[in-house]
C-alpha cells in the first residue's frame, strides 16, 4: 500500500493530482488542510469531494482519504506529537505542492510560505520510516530575470527576480538542493503558468492566467492594450502536471532531476495572436468588448494608472496588479523542456500544445463566470 502525504490539495495542481492517485486502489492519501475548526475541516474536505465528483456513496474511495488540520509552514505542521509521529510512520510518498502564488507579497511573507514549508517537508521526510520518494513543486519562475532559455538544472548565482514569489521559490530550491546532495530521494517539479484540464477545462480556482486573459480581452482596460512585441506566454494544463508528478513518484528515474512541466520554447504562445484568440472566444461567449487601441507600454501604464481612480474598487485592485504581469512578460525568456520530454517519453506523457486545450479552458472559465455574474 502506498501512502501519500500531500500539501496543497486545494490548489490547481494538488486537486488535479489526488484523483489520479486514487485511481490506484492500493493508494491512500493524507491531506494537510488549513481550517478554523474541525467542522470547517470537514466542510473543506466535502468541497474537494464535490470537485473530484466523489459522491457520498463511493465509500471505498473516501475511506482511502485522510485529512489533517494543520499548516505547512508551522513546526510539525501544527499537529500534536501523536499525529505527527503517525504521519511519519505511515508516509511512503510526499508531495509538496502548497504555496501562495501571489506575486506581490512582502518578501518575508513570501519566504514564510515557501521556505518555512520546505523546511517542514524536509524534516518530515527525514523522520519517515518507509519513505520512497518526495515530489517538490517549485516554478519555472525561479529563472527570474534570466534572458533566453531557462535550463532544466539547478540555477546558481545572482539573476534578479520579477517578484517576491519567484525569489522565495528560488531560495526554497536552495534548501532542497542541499538535502538532495545528502541523499534524499527527491524530484523538483517546475511548472509554468497552470491552467485548467486539457480535456474539459476544469480547475478548482481561477488564477493568474485567467486574470491575464481578462486584461488581454481589453474588457478591463477600456480597450487599451500595450504593444507586446515578441513576448510569449508559457502555459501548461493542470492534468499534465499532475500526471507527471504521479508518474515521477513511482520511479527512481526522476530522482535528483529538475522536471520542467511547461510548453517549452516551441509551444509557448506569442502574446499578440493569443490576445486575438482570447477576444474571439470571449466575444463568442457573449462578452461585449471595446475596440483595441495599441499603445507603447509606458503610455499604457500611465493612462491606465490615472484612469483606475475612476473605476469601481474591485476593478481598480485588478488593474493595479497589471504592472506585475507586464514586468513578467517583458523578459524575453523561454523554458527548456527537452530533457523532461525525453524522461517522460517512458511514461507515454507528452506535453500538449496549448492550441489543443485553450478553447476548453476558456469556455469553462467563461461559463463559471457567467453563472456567478
Amino acid at each position: 500500500m502506498k501512502n501519500y502525504f500531500i500539501t496543497g490539495a486545494t490548489g490547481a495542481i494538488g486537486s488535479a493530482l489526488i484523483p489520479i492517485l486514487l485511481d490506484d486502489p492500493d493508494t491512500q492519501v493524507c491531506l494537510l488542510l488549513r481550517a478554523a475548526s474541525a467542522e470547517n475541516l470537514a466542510e473543506r474536505l466535502e468541497s474537494l469531494y464535490r470537485f473530484w465528483q466523489i459522491g457520498a456513496a463511493d465509500v471505498a474511495t473516501r475511506q482511502r482519504v485522510r485529512v489533517l488540520r494543520g499548516d505547512a509552514t508551522r513546526p510539525g505542521f501544527g499537529l500534536d506529537d501523536d499525529a505527527y509521529h503517525q504521519l511519519a510512520a505511515d508516509s511512503t510518498h510526499i508531495v509538496h505542492s502548497a504555496g501562495n502564488v501571489r506575486m506581490n507579497l512582502p518578501i518575508e511573507k513570501a519566504r514564510r510560505s515557501s521556505l518555512d514549508s520546505a523546511r517542514q517537508i524536509i524534516a518530515l521526510a527525514h523522520g519517515c520510516s518507509h519513505l520512497e520518494k518526495v515530489e517538490f513543486v517549485s516554478t519555472v519562475g525561479v529563472g527570474g530575470r534570466t534572458h533566453g532559455l531557462v535550463a532544466e538544472e539547478w540555477l546558481l548565482g545572482d539573476r534578479g527576480f520579477h517578484n517576491t514569489y519567484e525569489q522565495a521559490k528560488a531560495e526554497a530550491e536552495e534548501i532542497v538542493r542541499g538535502e538532495l546532495e545528502r541523499g534524499l530521494p527527491l524530484t523538483v517539479h517546475r511548472p509554468s503558468m497552470v491552467v485548467g484540464d486539457s480535456g474539459n477545462g476544469r480547475i478548482i480556482h481561477f488564477q493568474v492566467f485567467y486574470h491575464l486573459c481578462e486584461f488581454l480581452s481589453g474588457g478591463r482596460t477600456f480597450g487599451l492594450s500595450p504593444n507586446f512585441g515578441g513576448a510569449r506566454l508559457d502555459i501548461v494544463p493542470a492534468d499534465y502536471v499532475a500526471r507527471t508528478i504521479a508518474w515521477s513518484s513511482t520511479t527512481t528515474a526522476s530522482t535528483g532531476r529538475i522536471v520542467h512541466s511547461c510548453s517549452g520554447p516551441t509551444l509557448a504562445l506569442p502574446l499578440t495572436p493569443l490576445r486575438e484568440r482570447v477576444r474571439e472566444i470571449f466575444a463568442r461567449s457573449g462578452r461585449r468588448l471595446p475596440p483595441l487601441i495599441n499603445l507603447p507600454t509606458s503610455v499604457f501604464k500611465g493612462i491606465l494608472g490615472a484612469a483606475s481612480w475612476l473605476m469601481p474598487a474591485e476593478a481598480r485592485r485588478a488593474v493595479r496588479t497589471l504592472p506585475v504581469f507586464l514586468d513578467y512578460l517583458a523578459t524575453e525568456q523561454s523554458f527548456a523542456n527537452h530533457r523532461t520530454q525525453q524522461l517522460l517519453a517512458a511514461a507515454g506523457l507528452a506535453v500538449p500544445a496549448p492550441e489543443q486545450y485553450l478553447e476548453q479552458v476558456l469556455a469553462y472559465y467563461l461559463d463559471r463566470s457567467a453563472r456567478h455574474a
